[in-house]
Formats: C-alpha cells, sequence, structure tokens
C-alpha cells in the first residue's frame, strides 16, 4: 500500500520522485563505444548456462567446484569429455 505524505505546506513529502531520477542513467556512464554482442560467438558454442536449485548453490559457489564435481561422476562412469 502506498501512502502519499503531504508536508504542512501542502507540498508531498513522498521520495516517489526521487526513486524514479534515481533510476535514470547516471550522466558518468558513457556506452559510446560499446558493441553490441561482442563475445556472443565466444560463447555460443563453448558455455552451457546451468541454473543451480538454491539446496545445490549452497554448496558449490563458484563454476569450479561445480566443474571438479561433475568431472569426478564423469570419471566415476568411465565416459570421456567430448564424447555425448
Amino acid at each position: 500500500m502506498f501512502v502519499r505524505l503531504t508536508a504542512v505546506n501542502g507540498d508531498s513529502m513522498s521520495k516517489a520522485e526521487t526513486r524514479d531520477r534515481d533510476l535514470d542513467m547516471r550522466p558518468y556512464y558513457d556506452f559510446s563505444g560499446g558493441v553490441r554482442g561482442k563475445y556472443v560467438r565466444r560463447f555460443a558454442g563453448s558455455c552451457k548456462v546451468v541454473v543451480l536449485e538454491p539446496d545445490v548453490a549452497e554448496i558449490f559457489h563458484d563454476a569450479a567446484s561445480v566443474n571438479e564435481a561433475l568431472r569426478d561422476v564423469i570419471a566415476a562412469r568411465g565416459a570421456k569429455f567430448g564424447n555425448r
């Protein structure tokens, strides 16, 4: 529920205008030299994005730990890397 507070002089005491202004791009951010999709080809074929469930994410805090565990599972199964 949003309640607009009014000061004694009748002006709004709401911070909504400030919050909206805070969402605008800062003047010191300069993306004019940016290149859209610069790294898309590099990652398109070689990376897979996997979303971990919260309980799993508590155990594996980074990609390295996930990769290590998966390599152990693959080795235990006798599978070779690269075979699909």
